[in-house]
């Protein structure tokens, strides 16, 4: 039997997955299913087979003022699906903690503000007597924070980064990484200011730089947003684990904490559960890295000493709302 529309608009149990054209598409979905699902794209581990698809218009508008979200949002591959999956296991499913969810992705590539407000009220739902959900957006929502930030600008937020060359390392490290970041700065050239060609280096600097500015904006315009270093978290996972769960009102305690911090959530690879990888073996790789990428990261921080006079003001900024 298909869900009604007061059921589908209500209840978290059908999860907005995407949008396709002028319909939505709804997948099945329970608690331990968004537990288990590490991301909620194609990824999605569903609570049953099917979904369905519904008009948007048939939805109707978002609601005047729906439940507020939390948010973490990032830089890529700087231990955000950690830090979510860590705040879900304090959280024991009393939130909801939404990792990547598709259609918010959609909607930073065709932007749509109606569209938008739907997406974050469906994100919003909660299971009766739960606490506020929480979503772990991804790279190109970075590119949505101003308008999130006008739809809900009391919402608390977590803007994850790293500095340029912790970031460099990151995303230079591959193949594979190499041609996502071309993809990304590809797609957002215009915000980014990029014309013609660009070396990996310069634009891996050119997307750290936009998203840097992102996250100065949000944190003048969002009181409750805070700026979170990778390296911070990686050093010192229980204390920031405090400090982030107390930002997004999950409730919790030091022993839960520390529990979380010991168990097998630290000591494998946060997006492929069963690959051991603890921060140990990331420091490792990090430091051969920075000895194959040096002459790169020579180059980004090069070009952005000539392009970016801001940058100075943006650490300032940045640093002045630091998670503590």
């Amino acid at each position: 039997m298909s869900p009604s529309l007061e059921q589908l608009r209500g209840s978290p149990d059908h999860y907005l997955h995407s949008l396709e054209g002028d319909e939505a598409l709804f997948v099945p979905m329970d608690l331990a299913a968004y537990q288990r699902s590490i991301f909620l794209d194609h990824r999605i581990s569903s609570a049953g087979e099917g979904g369905w698809r519904v008009p948007l218009a048939a939805l109707g508008p978002a609601e005047a003022n729906p439940p507020q979200l939390g948010w973490i949002f990032h830089v890529a591959h700087c231990g955000s699906t950690l830090l979510a999956r860590a705040l879900d296991e304090l959280a024991g499913g009393a939130s909801l903690v939404l990792r990547e969810p598709l259609a918010l992705r959609q909607l930073s590539l065709t932007r749509d503000s109606e569209r938008l407000r739907l997406v974050l009220a469906m994100l919003a739902r909660r299971y009766p007597g739960g606490g506020r959900s929480l979503v772990k957006a991804n790279v190109p929502v970075n590119f949505l924070l101003d308008e999130i930030a006008i739809v809900d600008p009391a919402a608390p937020a977590i803007l994850l980064k790293l500095d340029l060359p912790d970031y460099l390392l990151a995303i230079l490290r591959s193949d594979q990484h190499r041609v996502w970041l071309r993809t990304i700065v590809s797609q957002f050239s215009a915000e980014l200011g990029v014309t013609g060609q660009l070396s990996d280096a310069k634009a891996a600097a050119a997307l750290w730089l936009g998203q840097m500015r992102r996250f100065a904006m949000a944190a003048g315009q969002m009181p409750h947003a805070r700026v979170l270093d990778a390296e911070q978290f990686y050093g010192d996972p229980a204390e920031t684990l405090r400090r982030a769960a107390a930002l997004l009102g999950v409730e919790t305690n030091l022993a839960a904490i520390a529990a979380v911090v010991a168990g097998p959530l630290f000591t494998t690879y946060s997006k492929r559960p069963g690959q051991a990888f603890d921060n140990t073996a990331r420091l490792a790789r990090r430091d051969a890295l920075a000895q194959t990428l040096g002459a790169e990261i020579a180059e980004a921080q090069g070009w952005l000493a000539k392009t970016a006079p801001d940058a100075g003001s943006l650490a300032a900024a940045l640093g002045a709302a630091s998670l503590s």
